[in-house]
Parts: structure tokens; C-alpha cells; sequence
């Protein structure tokens, strides 16, 4: 079974901890050995996390445990490195910036099934109205990973995973919670496993009055509501002969109401709202050939999406299909991988308000896994894409780890990565079809000490630098008809240090948290990110089985001299009979009064009472 990756230990609190964790040591060691957590992105073939270079973050189903209705984007944001701008309630606006890059530059795959916004001005995934129900299992790759995933892959990748069977025979899953803005979401899940063959289908529905996008505290008043119903499925089969074929896929419709900038006005319509319609769809077939391994994929993601504001819908649609081929051999008896492929990805968009036209991009690769002895294990990965229109870009990475000791272990990467202008940006109504790539370079170091199984701390620096940037542009005149993206004089860097841990302090207790620390130096209209994040939470596991989660956030020296905020939030679950409990989660116990985007609202203190149950 894997081991969740949690976010954890601030500053003070890691370096007042340190002289106090040999002391477990022992008592830690005599807990049962757990298996090494498997990272699913960090290379172009699952490896196990002590043998990454990169950093990765992983969360799994227990970590999101009691969290159904809350948006998985408020869990991600506890993770080391990362903001979210939300822009009012569940439904509205979601962007997650990672390491103070653009929310554009990290490519979100769900199933493995590339989710961007292919219409977008920008595109980006709208975390926005994805709720923990729909997610079994996060993982975050930080840093340039172009060489990896190409166009966009610059501040990382975010991988979300829909259910999985975890064990033989078929098993239910069920889900119910309620609460304040009168949310109300249901959930069912079945997956089947026998042998050879692997199926899960879940279903979801969540509606919510919500609240006022514009701050309430503005004079704001109208309810901004959400409603959406999500399906996936998952199907594989082994043959005999080793062959393995599958399919998965969701398909998720969705309403949700949002604010303009003017806000809720007296008299005023009051009918902003987005419908969007989506579907992914993904084939793959696994095989062997003599020393070869091969894989072959098809995806193929679609999205309408239409905004109405004033009776008036502005209608973005957009499509991505991709077709992959992914060898793999071993090399020699040293424990090493070569990995080599190619793909080819056709974007396509449409709409009364979207860049209408498409684009292809071609690409292949190769990557170098090796252990170097018996402490070290490095990663060398090759790119070469070539663009419809801008032509040819390679990208590359190295990545390496050396255990100094067993439990003492050093991490770097250095990469670069590239994003290709969108078709909004090329053929939008404020577009320029001479645009440009973007070009970034990234560099990350880190060291991670461990003690005993479940205690642990990690601290990394990165660096980050983006050049030829796509941006806005008013051509210096007082004009607006002639405003549109262009290439941005300047470049946009940033660099910081992210720290986090975890102490199991006792049987069933342990603190977490974790720390980031960005200097913002921009020369352009690039993200905006606050200096200091903390995250610092308590579990624990109490004797008639009650098991509480208090977590602490606190945002310090913004931009824009928005105000400071500490929030706190507890998640209460209870075992009501065998494979049932019953959990409560208090979001913002002490009612602070803040934003994450300016002029935007946060939610009120807020109580959701829920009931899960497998069997």
C-alpha cells in the first residue's frame, strides 16, 4: 500500500522539533514497515519517490477522507509551493500557481487525460468546481518538466486520479454530506477486481447555493450557486499473452454562477453564469516484444463552454486529441531504463468569442534512468517538439538523488521548458498570429531527513526564469481596439525555499505543516503570489476511534498590499460501524474576513456534516 506524502512542518516549528525526534527513533521503528510511495509523474515511467530527483507530492484517498464537497483545490493548496486564486465560491474562477508561476504554466491530467482549457486566453485548468469526491489520488510534480509532458509543463505537473479498485471482488462506495450555503452532494462508486480485469465507475452530484463572488462586506448580496454531475469510469485486461488493454474516461456538466467586475448593482439582472460541458476519453494497449516493453494511447478531451452575462453567451469550444507511443528497455544488468517515444497532438477551437483555428505539434523523446552505486540515481530526459507554428524547441532535464545515508537523502534538477502561444492568443479577437514561444529555465535543490517511517522533514530551493513572455499590451495609447496579448519586454523570475514534514510525535498524533517562501522580482504583468505561506496542522487518533484534523493557514505580505489572513479549519470522522463513519468539518471556525482574489469573497464560517460507507 502506497504512503500518503502530507504537507507539513513550518520553520520554527521543524527547527524546535529536530533535537527531539531521535528520541521516537526506536518507538517509531517498531511500527510495521511501509512500502516505498510510487510517484507516477516524476519520470516517464513509475518510480519510486527515494529514487526522484524532482519534487513530488502525493496525496491518497485517506488524505481526502471527510473532504467530499470541498474543492480538492483547498487540499492542494495545503501542499508545499502552492496558491490558489479562487474568485468567490465553489464553481467560480480556480487557478493554482505553483513556485509563483502563471496558473497557465502548470498542465493539469486527469486519468491521464490532458484537462487545459483549450480555448482559454491562457490555457489553464479552472480548478474551480472540482470537489474531493471526484478525486482518489493528487500527485504534484514542481519544476520545468517539458522534457517530460512538453508545451506548458514549466512550474510542473498536476496529476489527479479518478477511483481504482484496491482489492479483489467487487466494492461499493458511498458518500453523502450537508451544510451551509445549503450544499448538499451524493456519491457513488463500485469497482470490480478478479484475476486480470480492473473496473470502476463512480457518479457525483453537488449543488450549492454558495454565496456572493464580490465581497459581501462590499455591499454585495446576490448568491452565486453551482451545481455539476461528474461520471468516470476505468476498465483494464490482461491476456495471457501479457497484452494489456483499457479505457477510462469522465464526462462532467456543470452551471455556475459568477460575479462581473461591477458587481451586484441594484436593479441589475443578476444572471452571470458559465454552463460547461466536458469529456475525456483514453485507450491504451500494452505489450512486449522481446526486450521491449510498448505502450500505445489515445486521448481525446472536448469542452463547450459558454459565459452569459446580461443575456448576452460568449461561447469557447475546444478539443485536444493526442496519439502516443511510449518503448522501454532495460539496460543491461546495471538497473537502469531507456525509455524512448514519440507523439502528436492536434488542439482545435471554435466559438463566437475563442481564437478559431487549430494547431499540431509533433514530438519525441528519450529518457536515461540509472543507478549510479548503490546511493545515487540519476535521470537524464530529451525533448524535441515541433510546432505548426513556431517550429522546433528541444528541452531537456537532469535529475539526480544521492542517499547519504539511509535516511539522509539530496535531491536536485535542472531543466528548461517552453509554452506555445494558445489559439486565443494567435487568432482571438485580441490575438497576434506572429507570436512566439515562451522560454523558461528552472533549477531546484533539496535534502530530506527521515526518522523511522512516519517522521520526516524536507527543504528545497528553486529557482525559476521565464523570458519572451506573452502578455497584455495597450500599445501606449489611449485606445482600447488596438489592446491585445504581444511579446513582453523583460524577463519574469522567481526563487524560494519550501519546507515540509511530518512528526509522529506518539501512536496516533503528529503534526504537519509546511512553509514556502517566495521573492517575487517581476518585469511584467506576471502571477501574483504572496511572500510567506504557512500551513500547520495536528492529527490525531483518539482510543474509542474518533480521529480529528486541525489545520492552521496563515498569508503574510501580499501583493497589491492586500491584507494578511490566518484561517483555521477541523475535520472530525467517527467510525459508526465497520467500513462506515460519519465525519463533520468546520471550515473557518473563527470567521476571518478575507480575500484571495481582490474585490472577491471567501466563505464564513461553515459546517458540512457527511457519512461514508464501503462495503
Amino acid at each position: 500500500m502506497r504512503r500518503s506524502i502530507r504537507a507539513v512542518l513550518t520553520t520554527s516549528a521543524a527547527l524546535s522539533l529536530i533535537p527531539a525526534l531521535p528520541l521516537s527513533a526506536q518507538e517509531i521503528t517498531d511500527q510495521p514497515v511501509l512500502l516505498q510511495t510510487i510517484t507516477l509523474s516524476a519520470n516517464r515511467e513509475e518510480t519510486e519517490r527515494d529514487r526522484s530527483g524532482s519534487s513530488v507530492s502525493v496525496l491518497d484517498a485517506e488524505d481526502l477522507d471527510g473532504r467530499a464537497a470541498e474543492p480538492i483545490s483547498s487540499s492542494i493548496s495545503r501542499l508545499p509551493g502552492v496558491w490558489l486564486n479562487q474568485s468567490g465560491p465553489l464553481g467560480t474562477t480556480g487557478a493554482l500557481r505553483v513556485r509563483g508561476a502563471p496558473t497557465h504554466y502548470l498542465p493539469v491530467q486527469i486519468d491521464g487525460i490532458d484537462v487545459s482549457d483549450v480555448a482559454a486566453g491562457q490555457p489553464a485548468y479552472d480548478i474551480g468546481g472540482l470537489i474531493g469526491a471526484d478525486i482518489s489520488r493528487v500527485e504534484l510534480l514542481r519544476g520545468a518538466q517539458s522534457a517530460l509532458y512538453g508545451s506548458r509543463a514549466i512550474s510542473g505537473v498536476l496529476s489527479l486520479q479518478s477511483l481504482r479498485p484496491t482489492e479483489d471482488g467487487i466494492r461499493h462506495h458511498f458518500t453523502l454530506e450537508s451544510g451551509s450555503y445549503n450544499t448538499l452532494l451524493g456519491s457513488y462508486g463500485i469497482t470490480f477486481r478478479q484475476g486480470d480485469t480492473d473496473l470502476a465507475f463512480s457518479a457525483t452530484r453537488v449543488r450549492t447555493d454558495g454565496f456572493s463572488a464580490k465581497d459581501e462586506n462590499d455591499g454585495n448580496f446576490e448568491e452565486d450557486g453551482y451545481k455539476a454531475t461528474r461520471l468516470s469510469f476505468y476498465a483494464s485486461h490482461s491476456l495471457q499473452n501479457g497484452v494489456t488493454f483499457g479505457v477510462n474516461g469522465f464526462r462532467e456538466n456543470s452551471t455556475g454562477h459568477f460575479d462581473d467586475w461591477m458587481g451586484d448593482a441594484a436593479g441589475s439582472p443578476g444572471d452571470d453564469y458559465t454552463d460547461r460541458k466536458s469529456f475525456g476519453l483514453r485507450g491504451f494497449v500494452q505489450f512486449q516484444t522481446g526486450a521491449v516493453d510498448h505502450e500505445l494511447s489515445a486521448t481525446r478531451y472536448h469542452q463547450n463552454r459558454t459565459s452569459w452575462s446580461d443575456g448576452w453567451g460568449s461561447e469557447f469550444v475546444g478539443s485536444r486529441t493526442t496519439l502516443a507511443y511510449q518503448g522501454a528497455t532495460d539496460l543491461g544488468a546495471t538497473g537502469g531504463r531507456f525509455v524512448f517515444g514519440a507523439d502528436t497532438e492536434k488542439e482545435s477551437a471554435s466559438g463566437n468569442s475563442a481564437g478559431n483555428g487549430d494547431t499540431r505539434m509533433n514530438g519525441v523523446f528519450a529518457e536515461v534512468t540509472s543507478p549510479l552505486g548503490e546511493r545515487a540515481d540519476l535521470a537524464v530526459s530529451l525533448r524535441r517538439d515541433d510546432h505548426s507554428r513556431f517550429g522546433h524547441f528541444t528541452s531537456g532535464r537532469l535529475a539526480g538523488v544521492y542517499r547519504l545515508q539511509d535516511d539522509l537523502l539530496l535531491r536536485g534538477s535542472i531543466g528548461n521548458g517552453f509554452r506555445a502561444p494558445s489559439l486565443y492568443e494567435l487568432y482571438g479577437p485580441y490575438g497576434d498570429p506572429t507570436l512566439e514561444r515562451e522560454e523558461s529555465e528552472s533549477v531546484e535543490i533539496g535534502i530530506e531527513k527521515r526518522w523511522g517511517e512516519d517522521s520526516y522533514l524536507r527543504a528545497t530551493a528553486f529557482w525559476l526564469k521565464a523570458e519572451n513572455l506573452i502578455g497584455w499590451d495597450d500599445r501606449d495609447t489611449p485606445e482600447w481596439a488596438d489592446d491585445g496579448y504581444n511579446q513582453v519586454d523583460g524577463t519574469a523570475r522567481r526563487k524560494g525555499v519550501e519546507l515540509d514534514g511530518r512528526y509522529a510525535f506518539a501512536p496516533g498524533y503528529a503534526l504537519t505543516g509546511a512553509y514556502t517562501y517566495t521573492d517575487n522580482d517581476v518585469a511584467s504583468e506576471w502571477a501574483k503570489v504572496p511572500v510567506h505561506l504557512l500551513n500547520l496542522g495536528i492529527e490525531a487518533e483518539f482510543s474509542f476511534g474518533t480521529k480529528a484534523h486541525l489545520n492552521l493557514r496563515h498569508v503574510a505580505k501580499r501583493p497589491d498590499d492586500m491584507k494578511d489572513f490566518t484561517t483555521v479549519d477541523l475535520l472530525l470522522t467517527h467510525p459508526v460501524r465497520e467500513n462506515a463513519e460519519a465525519y463533520l468539518r468546520l471550515e473557518n471556525i473563527f470567521d476571518e474576513q478575507y480575500q484571495l482574489v481582490d474585490s472577491y469573497g471567501t466563505s464564513d464560517r461553515a459546517v458540512y456534516v457527511g457519512v461514508r460507507a464501503s462495503f
